[in-house]
């Protein structure tokens, strides 16, 4: 299978049919110059010694090579290399709260896009352990089973958004019960959950999942996101356009604040530990550094695709053909002309 790593520089490719015009155009007004010299029949017996044919050779090999050239910048990547992964670390499962209630912005640009910027730092420290993502609303999802594929998990955190879950509500029982059901049910120690949320749980009874947690093992750490005096609930349309806030049945503004007590509560059950999200997100590392204390052990091997690059060979192939036309000579011997001719 045939890739291009830098598939912009294709666009380059334009300059093929340019440079073949512009050779041509050239051709084209050295015939024309050499007419208004003179005789063309006369001029052409004056300068045997230089070949048309050379020349179009010499110009076809530049064309050629510049081509190559411009084939190797875009990184042609071809086949697959199969490779096995052996790494020891813990599992890690991060759940995000896409509720609507995460699109409050008493932190910019808001609860949702925070959390998602805080995840991402996470993953880039991460150094061996596998990772994995869940999405709640009022449902839980998995968005990104467990994986060592740290380039995957961040694409599939780039998508999450408020409209990721239609089922509207906050169920921070269900996202723990649905973290345990992920991990691997034979073990009870190096298992991890990151629960990132404005803490206000409207479904369920999220104390009672964690002590299920507690039961398999999983140890919870709790990242509050938000403030604790409740702000509105901004509503968007179709084109992104705040069309104002979120209101109850009488038509009151609905305000979402952090509930902590519960998220604090969540963490101590299982052995965490509950942080506010902050500007800095010192938090993360926080969390990250007691991860880093845990027992490892060695994960599923995983095994992937890489493309091998092939842009080399073109780019040589393109030096070459350069090297050939500098040695290729307009000029012909004229004893091999008049040989011809006679």
């Amino acid at each position: 299978m045939l890739r291009f790593d830098n598939i912009l520089f294709l666009h380059f490719l334009w300059l093929i049919p340019v440079l073949i015009l512009f050779y041509v155009l050239v051709f084209r007004w050295k015939k024309n110059a050499l007419e208004r010299f003179g005789n063309l029949e006369l001029i052409k017996k004056l300068t045997l010694s230089i070949s048309q044919q050379r020349q179009i050779i010499k110009v076809s090999l530049i064309i050629l090579a510049v081509c190559f050239m411009i084939f190797s910048l875009a990184k042609p990547q071809i086949g697959t290399k199969l490779e096995e992964v052996k790494r020891e670390g813990v599992d890690i499962l991060v759940a995000i709260d896409v509720s609507l209630s995460m699109k409050a912005e008493d932190i910019k640009p808001n609860r949702l896009e925070k959390a998602k910027h805080m995840v991402s730092n996470v993953i880039d420290l991460l150094e061996g352990d596998r990772v994995g993502l869940i999405a709640f609303a009022g449902v839980p999802f998995v968005q990104c089973p467990l994986t060592l594929d740290y380039g995957a998990a961040k694409m599939f955190l780039d998508i999450m958004d408020a409209d990721l879950i239609p089922t509207p509500g906050t169920a921070i029982g269900a996202a723990i019960i649905k973290a345990v059901e992920t991990f691997e049910q034979r073990e009870r120690k190096h298992k991890v959950l990151i629960l990132i949320t404005d803490g206000e749980d409207h479904e369920g009874e999220p104390l009672k999942a964690a002590e299920v947690a507690e039961k398999e093992g999983v140890v919870i750490y709790t990242v509050g996101i938000g403030s604790v005096k409740g702000v509105p609930i901004p509503l968007y349309n179709e084109s992104g356009r705040n069309v104002g806030f979120k209101k109850d049945r009488e038509n009151k503004v609905v305000t979402s604040k952090l509930d902590e007590l519960t998220l604090e509560k969540i963490a101590l059950q299982t052995g965490g530990k509950y942080f506010r999200a902050t500007g800095g997100e010192s938090e993360l590392r926080k969390i990250y550094d007691e991860i880093a204390k845990m027992e490892k052990k060695e994960l599923a091997s995983l095994k992937f695709s890489q493309y091998e690059d092939r842009f080399q060979y073109l780019l040589i192939f393109g030096i070459i053909l350069l090297v050939v036309e500098t040695f290729i000579s307009e000029r012909r011997k004229i004893k091999e002309e008049w040989r011809g001719r006679f």
